[in-house]
């Protein structure tokens, strides 16, 4: 269908809780009961608004998308669960987005969350293969064709360690790019009352930690994390008859991309990782902007990726098109990767220290995003990104991507129409959700609870 057959569609509400290390703490219901019941505050509604929901979560059990929502009401909506591995989180809000975008709904509700095992990624079903056994096969094979030969760590940081090995041998880039990447990361979670690491690394620090793969040391490496977050999508006439003007962020452009024959006949280790999926989804995702090939990058302003190591940050820039392609490492060294610089990337934190609950990390990103188009970011704001003529200001960019695969790109920005002041969000959970975390209360459930509720589920209910 032509873009412009589509309708326009918005973030009016989103939530987080704070990404944990994880230790079984928390039950993935009580995590999304959170989440969920700060996104509906934040936008002003209740649960009896919301006409379908999609859950996101890798390691949950079928159904767990109903556990958590049964605590804000039983209204008999569709609710469908979805696991689309790392990018899990982003595939649920592409799908809620869909909902909306297409005019089958006005209101969609998109919830992720992970409750998962300490230590690295691993499967729950021992008895069989796992689905992406033939993308660690692959990177294996081409590490012959690396300069660092054989390499060695756990399959997923051996993985994307190998498509930064390929970069390193193509353009020249060394591991202390990456250790200023994690370096960088590190600083600006220290601003994030959200994240699982607020230590502050320094790049001489995360050199000597211990080694993970030939290239990558432990705090260039993600961790594993407990967490929840939610984005609330609507439609423009929703907007404008619950007075959301002050907050609507427009998903202007989204995309979800998968595999093509290239992740494994290309002899490539970035395309074994996604380098070629990313790309293709952001190109196609500025391009339905109304962007020419290759344009509309230097209108970003604010950007949230996929760092699940470093090496994915540093192949990632110009996969988005961020720089050129040979430019990444130099993009590092001028510092266009954090304030003061040409993007603010990753201010969070990233995935390298604000954690990365699978479920939860997508519909993370799209929250920190928002906060940011708002001006609600705090500590955290990423400076001038209104300091242009059009009054909507720089957009903001996000990526999550999944082995296995898929790559979900959007672009976000403030809607002509947007107007701050008033009673938002903020007014509404009584304080700045954008950079402080604080637990909801009983009162928070019920100002947003369906009024068609279980007592018998509220009395498990964990706040």
């Amino acid at each position: 269908m032509p873009q412009n057959k589509f309708r326009r569609t918005f973030i009016v509400g989103c939530g987080c809780t704070a990404f944990i290390k994880p230790r079984g703490q928390r039950t993935t219901e009580d995590m999304g009961l959170e989440a969920g019941t700060k996104a509906l505050l934040d936008a002003g509604i209740t649960y009896d608004d919301v006409e379908t929901a999609f859950v996101g979560h890798c390691y949950g059990d079928s159904t767990s998308g109903q556990r958590a929502l049964y605590g804000l009401g039983m209204t008999g909506i569709p609710i469908t669960n979805l696991n689309n591995n790392c990018s899990t989180g982003s595939t649920a809000l592409f799908q809620a987005n869909n909902a909306v975008k297409s005019g089958l709904v006005d209101c969609a509700l998109a919830l992720g969350f992970e409750r998962m095992a300490p230590g690295s990624l691993g499967t729950n079903f021992p008895d069989r293969p796992p689905p992406t056994v033939l993308f660690g096969k692959r990177t294996m094979e081409l590490e012959e064709t690396l300069s660092a030969g054989t390499n060695f760590g756990p399959g997923a940081p051996r993985m994307f360690a190998n498509a930064g090995q390929e970069y390193m041998d193509k353009f020249g880039a060394e591991v202390k790019h990456l250790a200023m990447i994690a370096a960088k990361n590190h600083a600006h979670s220290v601003k994030n009352p959200y994240s699982q690491f607020r230590n502050g690394w320094t790049a001489e620090q995360i050199l000597a930690a211990p080694k993970i793969s030939a290239q990558l040391t432990k705090f260039m490496c993600s961790p594993t994390s407990d967490g929840a977050a939610c984005c609330i999508v609507a439609s423009e006439d929703f907007v404008h008859a619950h007075r959301l003007e002050n907050q609507a962020i427009e998903i202007v452009a989204q995309g979800l991309e998968t595999d093509e024959p290239a992740a494994f006949e290309t002899r490539s280790p970035m395309e074994v990782a996604g380098y070629g999926m990313s790309k293709r989804c952001a190109d196609k995702v500025f391009k339905a902007a109304g962007f020419a090939d290759g344009q509309g990058r230097d209108l970003v302003g604010v950007v949230e990726l996929h760092d699940c190591f470093s090496t994915n940050e540093l192949i990632t820039y110009p996969a988005l098109g961020l720089c050129a392609p040979d430019e990444a490492h130099k993009m590092v060294e001028r510092g266009d990767n954090t304030y003061g610089g040409k993007y603010v990337v990753n201010p969070s934190g990233g995935l390298e220290a604000k954690g990365h609950p699978l479920g939860a990390t997508g519909l993370g990103m799209h929250f920190y995003i928002t906060m940011q188009l708002r001006e609600w970011a705090g500590p955290m704001q990423a400076p001038g990104l209104f300091n242009t003529p059009d009054k909507r200001g720089k957009f903001g960019l996000v990526h999550n991507i999944g082995i296995g695969g898929a790559a979900v790109v959007s672009l976000l920005r403030r809607p002509e129409f947007y107007k701050a002041g008033g009673i938002d969000g903020k007014t509404r959970l009584g304080y700045n959700h954008a950079h402080e975390c604080r637990p909801i209360t009983r009162t928070d459930l019920d100002k947003v609870k369906s009024t068609k509720s279980s007592k018998f589920v509220l009395q498990h209910a964990k706040l």
